[in-house]
């Protein structure tokens, strides 16, 4: 790998702030309408993310597994917490005790991965988590993913109708970034997740003349439990141990995936201390509001976009996201970016994990499996995922945010058939 120049680096260190950004500002976003939060602690709540992200990442990639793998709000804690807020009233629950209770077994959930992590869970995770059922979980990952930023490229408004003006544009984003990525043109090919943002931005701006409004505000930073007191509700802890569980998994299939990009081999030592890092990272997320952590697999598709490997400019990046939580105009400024072109962006560089999920079928020995234990996971898993939440409301309701979550439908349909023809294989 070669160095990067001063300038080089400066960029690929923007564009990993963009990328970040773009990967979490909706997140506490959509978690603080959901409990219906006032505006200046959903902002405080923004910032706080942003410094905590930033952080996080950069822990990871100096002390923890050592790889550039943004740390970022888990995608099955931010599914079970929507869908726990969405079913509350219906329980008669109010969001506080929700929240408290899902706060605590968040809590519990980052104690439980600390020391899990700490003796070397990483090992059984291996081997519960197989060639098949990794292949399972990044073909569904990145469908769930792509669903929906495809989505939110088209500008679907409240009413359900798709904004024409808006989808041409994150159209063409797409193109832009697809041709800068796959044509190079020298070294522009490296920046075209960036370049992508700034055009698209500039480009929504110049044909939708959108009011710019920066305030500084006075958003208070680490709100402490802003979901409400701790609670105990043993159903909605028990969920969130589940979460949790299944967010290690996450973190070993990120790992996994990435050192095959850099050819070389994990050790103990590195799993143990990203665990015991994403667990710590998760115990400071239920005190302060946030999604729970953990490796995002889609830097993968963002690092073989930008062929930029080092770790220099993604800790560049992480610095100079922690600035922009901890300056208040300067969150304000990018909180503006319009979300369809950061979904247009984003859309392109999950194309990548996608083909990650082609290049693991290629490696199995497909001639001595059966392939029902690849299609029928991720088929069924699809399937869910065209369902509408609302659909399983007649299911218990701490049941609800499992069967509702197609990934996770999918994922735990592969595990059962593994185990099911190790069986198989020993009884004959």
């Amino acid at each position: 790998m070669n160095a990067l120049s001063k300038p080089a680096l400066s960029l690929a260190g923007v564009q990993w702030m963009f990328f970040m950004f773009a990967n979490t500002v909706v997140v506490p976003l959509s978690v603080g309408a959901a409990f219906d939060l006032p505006d200046l602690e959903i902002a405080g709540i923004i910032r706080t993310s942003f410094i905590v992200t930033g952080a996080a990442s950069i822990l990871q990639a100096t002390l923890g597994h050592k790889y550039p793998l943004m740390e970022g709000h888990g995608g099955v804690w931010w599914g079970l917490v929507l869908s726990l807020c969405a079913s509350a009233p219906a329980v008669g629950l109010s969001y506080a005790e929700v929240g408290g209770s899902l706060a605590l077994g968040i809590v519990l959930a980052g104690i439980m991965t600390i020391l899990l992590g700490a003796f070397g869970f990483a090992g059984t995770l291996k081997k519960i988590f197989n060639p098949v059922v990794l292949t399972v979980y990044l073909f569904l990952l990145s469908c769930q993913l792509i669903m929906v930023f495809f989505k939110g490229m088209l500008g679907i408004n409240e009413e359900g109708k798709i904004d024409a003006s808006v989808a041409m544009l994150s159209i063409g984003i797409v193109m832009l970034v697809l041709i800068l990525a796959v044509k190079g043109f020298g070294k522009l090919g490296n920046y075209s997740i960036l370049i992508g943002m700034v055009v698209g931005w500039i480009a929504h701006s110049l044909l939708f003349k959108a009011s710019v409004q920066v305030s500084g505000g006075s958003s208070m930073l680490f709100p402490f439990l802003p979901w409400g007191a701790f609670r105990m509700d043993v159903g909605i802890i028990l969920t969130a141990f589940l979460a949790g569980l299944i967010n290690m998994a996450n973190s070993l299939v990120a790992i996994t995936t990435i050192e095959k990009l850099f050819k070389q081999k994990t050790t103990d030592a590195q799993y143990r201390r990203a665990f015991v890092l994403t667990g710590l990272h998760t115990i400071v997320a239920g005190l302060f509001g946030l999604i729970p952590y953990g490796p995002y697999t889609s830097s993968i598709g963002f690092l073989e976009s930008t062929k930029i490997y080092q770790r220099l400019p993604f800790i560049l990046g992480g610095l100079l996201f922690i600035v922009m939580g901890l300056v208040p105009l300067f969150g304000s400024f990018f909180s503006l970016m319009p979300m369809s072109i950061g979904d247009a962006v984003l859309f392109v560089a999950y194309l990548q994990l996608f083909g990650n999920a082609v290049k693991n079928i290629r490696q199995l020995p497909l001639e001595e499996i059966s392939l029902y234990r690849l299609t029928l996971p991720v088929l069924i898993g699809l399937s869910v995922m065209t369902i509408a939440p609302a659909s399983f409301s007649t299911f218990p309701v701490l049941m609800q945010p499992i069967i509702s979550n197609g990934l996770l439908v999918g994922v735990l349909i592969s595990l059962i058939m593994e185990i099911a023809s190790k069986k198989n294989k020993v009884t004959g």
